[in-house]
């Protein structure tokens, strides 16, 4: 078990007086601060920015990338993971995501004097998970410690985090890269794995004069995801932050939604020479809320460092904070960084050491559920190509349906053809997800199975499919209400061969003058006085004959 004992001292009359402690309005809450908007605005780089700047973020990005050669990018990740825990990491409040602005706070959240911290387990639970995950070591005696800085939605003056001692290090992540890109497989390192609380927001009035400050977030449990400077373009960047999304929702310890904050990703990026072994000067790049801007943002951000190089004013590439204004499709200068020695780390004394014990971990191990990158081996064991593998591991819950479609006996390429294509474009078009439907894999899977036996055609299993997904009810209940068998029968198929083309007596002599293509009008002909019910492969057998018979 993980040792989360906090000798006996637990500040429980905080809680039972919290709701007696906040009872004027939101309002009162929300602080309000001066002249804060320009500290973070894209636009505040314009009064301290060259004419030459100006011109270097004004290249268009083609004409960028033909002076990359002789460069390469080193990249680096840094993830932040929220937590799907009930509540908060060192105290009993909920975070509900859009709530009114401070109305999930407490003494303890709000950094009160008096207060104490009490850890919540489920955040070692979903640590452990995690660093078992991406395959790390373990830290079975791990500490907190108290992160100094000032910002104002950081209620403390500091974060409660792990610096020296983290609870999972020395990991790595696999992952594909799409086929449409070249593919490819690719190891990337993890350095370490921590845990820590999250600050509060800070909200901007639309002129900048003025900022509020919301502590709903403050406190909510996080782990940071630190990765190996391995990545070496904004594609292999924006898949690695595909994968730890991927990851973390497979293993149920986070939603993962980049546009909740859920999911953040601070990129560091630099360029050297090829072949030269010292890392060039590094730019963080934030505000980055999508993988497809994660993409386009290290791009341009390599193409302007590059640039710089080969124009001799590397000196003006330095160690800071840049924002991508996807608007512009730029980044712009923050903030300088600052080093590491600024926060001033030290024990958190208000927190015991979490100690993990063997037992604890090799059950949480067991708990573990088959990840992402095992089940795209999976699949492509069963025959489906790289295209299909990474469709259907991508979301953990399409992976279960098409998992339990083919337990029932389906055929996995026609299982995974369905619904990849019109199962994949109805969720689309109605804009849910695959278990939000009401069909259900047992009736994929008889459905698969009736075109497969003859018992009705694919046309009509298509009709059929939206039914099933639209109001739900079984495949074989629909076949026989609305007369959907097949008919199978070749004397039946033979008399309506001979029927239309009775009544198309001029297509028919076409046809015998040379102009073969119209077996396919023929073909729907028949299909149409069927009701689409004749069995293809009969029908175009006897029809074959029938066209050829008095020529």
């Amino acid at each position: 078990m993980a040792l989360i004992c906090h000798g006996g001292i637990i500040a429980n009359s905080l809680f039972l007086s919290k709701s007696a402690l906040f009872t004027r309005s939101s309002s009162s809450l929300f602080h309000t601060l001066q002249a804060l908007k320009a500290r973070v605005s894209p636009r505040a780089e314009s009064t301290t920015s060259t004419l030459k700047e100006e011109l270097i973020q004004a290249t268009p990005k083609r004409a960028v990338e033909q002076n990359t050669h002789g460069f390469e990018a080193i990249i680096g990740i840094e993830t932040h993971v929220q937590l799907s825990t009930l509540t908060k990491a060192f105290c009993s409040c909920p975070y509900l995501y859009g709530s009114q602005p401070n109305t999930t706070i407490c003494p303890i959240c709000m950094g009160h004097p008096g207060t104490l911290p009490v850890l919540n387990s489920k955040v070692i639970d979903f640590a452990v998970k995690l660093g078992l995950a991406l395959n790390c070591k373990l830290s079975m005696t791990s500490k907190f410690d108290r992160k100094q800085y000032f910002y104002p939605d950081l209620p403390k003056g500091y974060q409660i985090s792990q610096f020296d001692i983290p609870i999972a290090t020395n990991g790595f992540i696999d992952l594909d890269l799409p086929v449409e890109f070249g593919g490819g497989h690719r190891r990337f390192g993890i350095t370490r794995v921590h845990m820590e609380e999250d600050a509060g927001k800070l909200l901007h009035s639309e002129t900048g004069s003025y900022s509020q400050v919301d502590l709903n977030r403050a406190g909510v449990p996080l782990l940071e995801i630190v990765s190996e400077p391995d990545m070496r373009s904004g594609l292999e960047a924006a898949e690695y932050a595909a994968e730890i999304q991927r990851l973390v929702r497979y293993l149920g310890i986070s939603n993962g939604n980049m546009q909740e904050g859920s999911l953040r990703c601070d990129v560091n990026v630099s360029v050297r020479p090829i072949g030269q072994l010292k890392f060039g000067t590094k730019v963080e790049i934030k505000n980055l809320n999508s993988f497809s801007a994660m993409n386009r943002a290290i791009d341009y951000e390599i193409s302007r460092q590059v640039l710089l190089h080969s124009q001799g004013q590397s000196e003006q590439i330095v160690q800071e904070t840049r924002l991508w204004e996807d608007g512009a499709q730029k980044t712009f200068t923050m903030r300088k960084k600052e080093g590491l020695a600024d926060y001033r780390y030290f024990p958190e004394p208000d927190l015991p050491e979490v100690v993990l014990t063997k037992d604890y971990v090799d059950k949480i191990h067991q708990s573990l559920p088959e990840l992402p990158e095992a089940k795209r081996r999976r699949y492509e064991q069963l025959g489906l190509t790289m295209q299909d593998v990474l469709f259907l591991a991508n979301d953990n819950h399409v992976a279960e349906f098409f998992d339990t479609t083919i337990e029932n006996g389906a055929d996995a390429k026609l299982a995974a053809n369905w619904i990849m294509s019109d199962i994949a474009a109805f969720l689309k078009n109605e804009r849910l997800s695959i278990n939000e439907v009401k069909l259900t894999p047992f009736e994929l899977s008889e459905l698969i199975a009736s075109i497969k036996n003859g018992t009705i055609s694919g046309k009509i299993g298509k009709e059929i499919l939206i039914e099933l997904l639209s109001k739900g009810g079984t495949v074989k209940s629909l076949i026989e209400e609305k007369d959907l068998v097949q008919i199978v029968d070749p004397t039946v198929i033979e008399a309506l061969v001979d029927k239309v083309l009775a009544a198309n007596p001029k297509q028919l002599q076409q046809y015998r003058g040379g102009k073969t293509k119209l077996q396919g009008f023929f073909a729907g002909q028949v299909m149409k006085e069927s009701k689409g019910k004749a069995n293809p492969l009969v029908l175009n057998k006897i029809l074959i004959e029938k066209l050829k018979g008095d020529s």
